[in-house]
């Protein structure tokens, strides 16, 4: 099975992703790269791309809805993390779907969560 994220993106290219400004590459143990985010205000950074009237961050690659990955997947910032595939792990996930939506693509069910052998994906 592969992963519906891995032809996804939608959520990288829908929501602006704003943090607190340690988690960018600093002193602080941050692993953001900084060249990739600008200043949203005195505690916060935003991925670059994601303040646009029609967002898409910069370390997206590929294509949405085709074949789309994110190029900083093990350094990505804390609000990424967050977001959830829905149902993935038995939960639905409206940010998800609201992005999947706005992208064209049908909103992710259980059924996208069960392999060719009829088991359910568990992390």
């Amino acid at each position: 099975m592969t992963h519906p994220c891995l032809h996804c993106g939608a959520c990288c290219a829908h929501f602006r992703v704003a943090f607190h400004w340690s988690e960018a590459e600093s002193d602080m143990g941050g692993e953001v790269p900084r060249e990739l985010t600008e200043k949203l205000d005195p505690h916060r950074l935003v991925m670059r791309g994601t303040q646009a009237s029609h967002p898409r961050c910069m370390a997206l690659e590929g294509v949405v809805g085709q074949e789309a990955s994110c190029g900083i997947y093990a350094r990505r910032p804390s609000v990424c993390r967050e977001v959830q595939p829905s149902w993935e792990f038995g939960v639905h996930s409206p940010q998800c779907d609201k992005a999947r939506l706005a992208h064209g693509l049908r909103v992710l069910g259980q059924e996208d969560w069960v392999t060719k052998s009829g088991a359910i994906t568990l992390p």
